[in-house]
Order: C-alpha cells, then sequence, then structure tokens
C-alpha cells in the first residue's frame, strides 16, 4: 500500500505537469457534462488554448477581427469564403484565396463546433484540399451558436447528410495535449456569432 502510494507520488514529482493537464482537461470536461453546450465548449476550447470571442452582430465580430490582426501583427489571409472575404475588404486587409507561403493567417469558416472537448470540426468546404497542419499559424474562425453539437457522432451525422465528408479534421488550441496533429505553435481564434 505505501510502496503505491510512493511510486505515484515520484511520477507526480518527475512529471509534474503532463498528467495534471491531461486529466485537467477531462476532469473539466466531467465537471460540465450538465452544462449548456455553449458554455461547455467555450469552457473547454479556452482550455485547451484556444482565443474565444462571443460576438453579438457582425459590426462586433468586424471589431474584434480589427483588434486580432493589430494584435497579432497580420498583414495578409488565406480566405476563400466570400461572405469572410467581404470582411476583410471592409478594414482593407490582404488575401489570397489560395494558400501561399506569405499568408501569416487563415480566416474560414467550419463545420462545427464539439461542446464535448471543445474542438472544431473542419471540412473542403472550410479550408479546401489543404491539410490543417498546413494552415498558417494563426487561425481565425467565424462560427455560429448553432453549429454547436453534443459530440462527434452529432457532427459526423449531420455532415454526413449534409454530403461534406471531403478533407474532415478537427482542430484545438495548442495547449490540448490530447491532440498531437496541431503545431504547438498554432494560435487558434474563434468569433462566435450570434445567429
Amino acid at each position: 500500500m505505501q510502496l503505491e502510494f510512493f511510486k505515484k507520488l515520484l511520477k507526480k514529482i518527475i512529471n509534474p505537469h503532463e498528467e495534471e493537464e491531461a486529466q485537467t482537461l477531462e476532469d473539466l470536461g466531467d465537471s460540465l457534462r450538465n452544462a449548456d453546450l455553449d458554455y461547455r465548449f467555450a469552457q473547454l476550447f479556452t482550455h485547451s488554448g484556444g482565443f474565444f470571442n462571443y460576438c453579438a452582430d457582425e459590426s462586433e465580430a468586424l471589431s474584434i477581427l480589427q483588434q486580432i490582426i493589430k494584435a497579432e501583427g497580420i498583414s495578409s489571409f488565406f480566405a476563400w469564403d466570400e461572405d469572410l472575404k467581404n470582411f476583410l475588404n471592409v478594414i482593407k486587409v490582404p488575401y489570397t484565396e489560395a494558400l501561399e507561403t506569405h499568408n501569416d493567417a487563415a480566416f474560414i469558416t467550419c463545420e462545427y463546433l464539439i461542446a464535448y472537448d471543445g474542438k472544431i470540426v473542419l471540412s473542403h468546404n472550410n479550408i479546401k484540399h489543404y491539410n490543417s497542419a498546413r494552415l498558417p499559424s494563426k487561425i481565425i474562425i467565424m462560427a455560429t451558436v448553432s453549429q454547436i453539437v453534443t459530440n462527434l457522432n452529432d457532427a459526423m451525422g449531420k455532415i454526413k447528410r449534409a454530403g461534406s465528408v471531403k478533407n474532415l479534421t478537427s482542430i484545438s488550441g495548442n495547449q490540448n495535449k490530447l491532440d498531437t496533429s496541431s503545431p504547438v505553435n498554432q494560435k487558434l481564434f474563434l468569433l462566435l456569432l450570434e445567429d
């Protein structure tokens, strides 16, 4: 009994953050099990290192977008969604419809926001044929509250019904130790609009 206790103690001393961070995300998810989907998603998304911004309307989203651009020193976007290109045209920020090496940020939409683990589901509708690992180190995603779903199964069912099954992937903030696909230096910003 005492030997087991000392083994656990030694493991915590040697790797104090590794186990705690992985468990903390799971523990946080468990503690939010009965919370509203939007609150649960926001908590888990920010806990994993994402930057969550609630926007009451498009003018507030535009204002927050400008603040992010200024704070992050963004000078060129990868953006191909017509509505998002209109946002960038209003604030006169250059963009390309194809992913270029000089793009220092991506401004994209998403398929769904997963409340279960705070991840964001993308498809070819959002990132074309590009692998999510090739996206710039700063990603700004525009989504609506109605895109929040309970879990990945809900999202996959809706995606299959809509026929959007090409180039599916999910991304999360850079501090999510359970997600090894996200580049370590990637910053993920979400502008969540009320429908």
